[in-house]
């Protein structure tokens, strides 16, 4: 029982047994065209809201205080040795309270413990001392 779909000889066409893929590529196309429209642009940035002009010059430098931190622990105000954590609290209390607060300059040693750092900068924080900063960074690149 086979199936006689036609020979070479008889002058007839053959009939052609294989897929037509030509409308199913039309349909993905469209599919992927679709899908690319829809997907939201990804912007990778951060806008930020930059101020437009010039400020205006300071009309006095600023007042800077440098808190060092040794290796071994030891807190120095402006070279100053800080006997207690309570003294540099006060200092901190005293420093937050002005009008004009000075600029803080925090220098750690390379080789002090990192809690004693955060406890200096916590104790800033806590107290009200919005201009800190660290200074002397380029002793921990390798």
């Amino acid at each position: 029982m086979a199936m006689n779909l036609g020979s070479a000889s008889s002058g007839e066409d053959e009939v052609m047994m294989d897929i037509n893929t030509t409308p199913l590529i039309d349909v993905m196309l469209v599919l992927i065209i679709m899908l690319i429209i829809t997907i939201p642009v990804q912007l990778h940035s951060v806008n930020l809201n930059m101020p437009a002009g010039n400020p205006p010059p300071p009309l006095a430098p600023p007042v800077v205080v440098t808190i060092d931190i040794d290796f071994d622990g030891t807190v120095l105000w402006n070279g100053e040795t800080i006997a207690s954590q309570q003294a540099l609290e006060s200092r901190l209390v005293q420093a937050a309270a002005q009008t004009d607060q000075p600029e803080v300059h925090l220098r750690p040693n390379k080789l002090v413990a990192y809690k004693n750092v955060a406890a200096v900068m916590a104790a800033a924080q806590r107290l009200g001392v919005t201009k800190l900063g660290i200074v002397g960074n380029e002793q921990f690149v390798k």
